[in-house]
């Protein structure tokens, strides 16, 4: 099997939500001494690129796609290990965070999110849920993030979205990253209302935001 069919099978295991097989592929890649970065971007970036197009167009529902960021996340932490342990950089579009805000619990959603900005090339450390502003704020200096992307599905833990917000502000590094908001029952103009630069719908959404406000 040659790089080009293996990176087709790659591609493969996560339009049909196979984890097994993304894993599988995954070491495979290692075993063969692929660039483990080359078969992120031409086999399982390009799935779930596939996939998010698949339900766009309703051609396939919620369940089918966190199954397919399931396996894709599978295979990128595999491979993505490999990476930081050869001392190897994968080139990136640019650097983010990404979490859900301090007292909400809601982790599909964001998660769908941060897989979808890495498998179009951003380089996205998901922070998890339940996130104090001071970690967000704290990550995104260590890091020098690019972006930020805060998640919140509940009314109450909205104004989480502001305070990381204002506690960037008063760090003095608010206008070195740009903040991206989405969630249920957020809006545009919510977004507006807390001085967010951008709001994504949805995973999709969040995508074409995050490229657009950082002119990729």
């Amino acid at each position: 099997m040659d790089n080009r069919e293996l990176f087709v099978e790659m591609q493969q295991s996560i339009v049909n939500y196979d984890e097994a097989e993304a894993i599988r592929l995954a070491k495979m890649t290692l075993e063969k001494g692929i660039d483990p970065a080359l078969a992120i971007n031409e086999g399982f970036a390009k799935g779930i690129q596939i996939v998010g197009n698949m339900f766009g167009k309703d051609e396939i529902y919620l369940p089918e796609l966190v199954m397919s960021a399931d396996a894709m996340t599978a295979a990128t932490d595999i491979l993505g290990e490999a990476i930081k342990k050869s001392g190897g950089k994968a080139k990136y579009l640019a650097k983010g965070i990404a979490g859900t805000v301090k007292g909400d619990i809601h982790v599909i959603g964001i998660n769908l999110v941060a897989t979808f900005l890495v498998a179009n090339g951003f380089d996205i450390e998901f922070l998890g849920v339940d996130i104090p502003s001071s970690v967000f704020v704290e990550k995104a200096r260590e890091l020098k993030a690019d972006i930020i992307l805060l998640s919140a599905l509940l009314t109450t833990t909205m104004p989480s979205q502001k305070e990381v917000i204002d506690d960037l502000k008063e760090a003095g590094i608010r206008e070195n990253v740009k903040v991206i908001v989405g969630g249920a029952p957020v809006s545009q103009d919510w977004a507006d209302k807390i001085g967010a630069d951008g709001y994504g719908q949805n995973a999709s959404a969040a995508v074409d935001v995050a490229k657009k406000l950082l002119g990729i």
